[in-house]
């Protein structure tokens, strides 16, 4: 039974990795011809209470108490509301596979937050290696964007970028100490509805409602970011974390970047060239490498308990 769990665990983060790889573009898609933080609220207050409906009527969960509650709030507001949302309002003015790579930094940001939260704990010579290597590889990105830079539209679309992916990192910590005893597919479901509240006052004070266009291509792209990129891979994710380590759960990250830089040069000829493709690798492997000073960490710690 517990190979059987351990195997299912898998193939969610597997769903993961791809799924969410694709949403960059379904979400890139959408923004730009629709109030952002308006799309997400349609996106979130639809996905989430579907698949709370779906738990509840299945008879594995019932209504949780108010401090689960509470917990899938605030991982709603970091996860959704902070995390995702707001790099779907950057996705506005920068491309799917920049945002994507930026993300993809969320591993660090999980190491470096839990290395601050656990005051015994200091990076090693592979965790600082780790992150130089990742740094280098965002510069080199960069690098092909410079002249991009003069749009301040732009800049905070890449600033408000990695403010998300440290918010996501943050929910992801909080979510895998609190979630011990919960359904982790009810918790997905309310995170995505308490993300999608508190999405409410952004759209009021940010959004410009006469952007508003009901094309096919909206359409289409909610309906597979509800559906597929939100009920389906959001549950996924909320049981891998819940049933694997949180360092191998954030692997998606390395997965994510490559098709999103793909499906975005393919579909909205967003650039790629060698030295792209040089420094998605480089980031990568920094993210790699962190994870193996982390992990190096870990067995030297079980090793000396």
């Amino acid at each position: 039974m517990k190979n059987e769990k351990n195997v299912l665990a898998y193939l969610a983060l597997a769903a993961v990795c791809i799924i969410w790889g694709t949403t960059y573009l379904g979400l890139r898609i959408g923004v730009t011809q629709f109030p952002p933080f308006l799309f997400s609220i349609i996106r979130f207050l639809t996905a989430g209470p579907i698949l709370i409906l779906l738990v509840l009527l299945s008879g594995r969960a019932q209504w949780p108490d108010k401090k689960v509650l509470f917990n899938q709030a605030v991982s709603g507001l970091f996860m959704v509301t902070l995390g995702i949302s707001v790099v779907g309002w950057a996705e506005m003015y920068i491309s799917s596979g920049v945002a994507a790579i930026i993300c993809s930094m969320m591993p660090i940001w999980t190491v470096l937050i839990n290395v601050f939260v656990t005051k015994d704990e200091q990076p090693n010579w592979l965790i600082i290696l780790g992150l130089v290597t990742g740094l280098t590889g965002i510069v080199l990105i960069f690098g092909e964007h410079l002249s991009e830079f003069s749009n301040s539209n732009y800049t905070a679309g890449i600033v408000l970028t990695f403010i998300a992916n440290l918010s996501w990192a943050i929910g992801s910590i909080w979510i895998k100490k609190k979630n011990t005893n919960s359904n982790p597919f009810l918790n997905a479901g309310l995170q995505m509805l308490f993300g999608g509240i508190f999405l409410i006052p952004f759209t009021l004070l940010l959004d410009d409602y006469s952007r508003i266009n009901w094309n096919s291509s909206v359409v289409y792209s909610l309906a597979y970011m509800s559906l597929v990129g939100s009920v389906a891979a959001y549950a996924c994710y909320s049981y891998a974390i819940k049933k694997l380590p949180m360092t191998l759960v954030s692997l998606y990250a390395y997965i994510n970047p490559i098709v999103a830089v793909l499906l975005g040069w393919l579909v909205l000829d967003e650039k790629l060239n060698g030295r792209i493709a040089l420094a998605i690798l480089v980031t990568i492997a920094g993210i790699y490498i962190v994870n193996k000073g982390y992990q190096m960490k870990t067995a030297k710690k079980l090793q000396t308990a």
